[in-house]
């Protein structure tokens, strides 16, 4: 079979089961089981290819076909500007929480902090300050998680991108933190914290029966009606921001209200707003000491 009948008949299968990205996924699976870049699939469209890779392209569009994400079955997810390892079992990058490295830059370049220290709560697979450690190399960054899984998938982006030196990685609830230990954490001992952490309404039914299926439930839900863990992670970490220092956490677009009301009851920080994503929803909480 040649490589374009199984690129075409791929792209065909994944639009009849309704995949919005079904070029996309197509090209993204076939790419990565003939262990080929995307623009390769085109130079070689007239290639034969053997039983075997015939067989391991199969098996990756079966396994998209039942709506395992592409990023689970590539174990890799673009995510600001780089390619992130992705272990199935932890939350899989989002492009909205792109926004919120780009607040945290912003912030750090307006202040000219020099040296910033950052606490990422909830890292998951490290994306969010592994990105602006890539982008600030005088940075510093302290990432927190629960999740062995989670653990074992930081360690190997932070040796990806060769940030060892850099990042302290701690296995532990946000609740457990040792807030008193002056070494990593204590008051002001942080320029920037950040969180995507599990929002979702716990009682939801709206949840793509997809990424229920597929995506770890601790990364996802929360109880209180998903401000469990934005109300109480904030509360304990607030008394570790510098000044100037920003908190940005990621949230659900209907939680903006009490979000904000929440951070002004923290009666720290000089300005807290709300800002939306490309989509002009509620996503990012932000409260700066100034």
């Amino acid at each position: 079979m040649l490589l374009k009948e199984v690129l075409t008949k791929s792209i065909q299968f994944f639009k009849d089961k309704k995949i919005e990205s079904a070029r996309l996924d197509a090209e993204l699976l076939i790419a990565h089981a003939l262990k080929m870049d995307r623009i390769s699939l085109y130079v070689k469209f007239e290639q034969p290819l053997t039983e075997f890779e015939v067989q391991a392209c199969r098996e990756y569009i079966r396994r998209r076909s039942l709506g395992e994400s592409v990023a689970y079955i590539t174990e890799e997810k673009g995510f600001f500007g780089e390619v992130f390892k992705v272990i199935p079992g932890v939350l899989v990058p989002r492009p909205e929480t792109e926004h919120l490295v780009e607040e945290v830059l912003k912030f750090i370049e307006k202040n000219k902090i020099e040296n910033p220290r950052l606490l990422d709560m909830g890292a998951g697979t490290g994306c969010i300050g592994l990105s602006i450690l890539k982008q600030i190399p005088t940075a510093t960054l302290v990432s927190v998680d629960i999740s062995e899984i989670a653990i074992r998938n930081i360690k190997l982006n932070v040796e990806k991108f060769g940030l060892q030196d850099r990042v302290v990685i701690i296995e532990t609830a946000v609740e457990n933190i040792p807030w008193n230990d002056l070494a990593h954490f204590g008051p002001g001992a942080f320029d920037c914290i950040v969180s995507n952490p599990p929002y979702i309404d716990s009682a939801d039914t709206d949840v793509d029966p997809h990424v229920r299926k597929f995506e770890p439930a601790q990364a996802l839900f929360a109880e209180n009606k998903g401000l469990l863990f934005l109300q109480n992670w904030s509360k304990l970490s607030v008394g570790s921001l510098k000044k100037p220092g920003i908190m940005a956490f990621e949230m659900g677009h209907l939680q903006g209200p009490i979000m904000k009301e929440h951070f002004q009851s923290l009666n720290v920080f000089s300005e807290v707003r709300v800002i939306q994503d490309l989509s002009e929803k509620d996503r990012i909480i932000q409260g700066l000491i100034k």
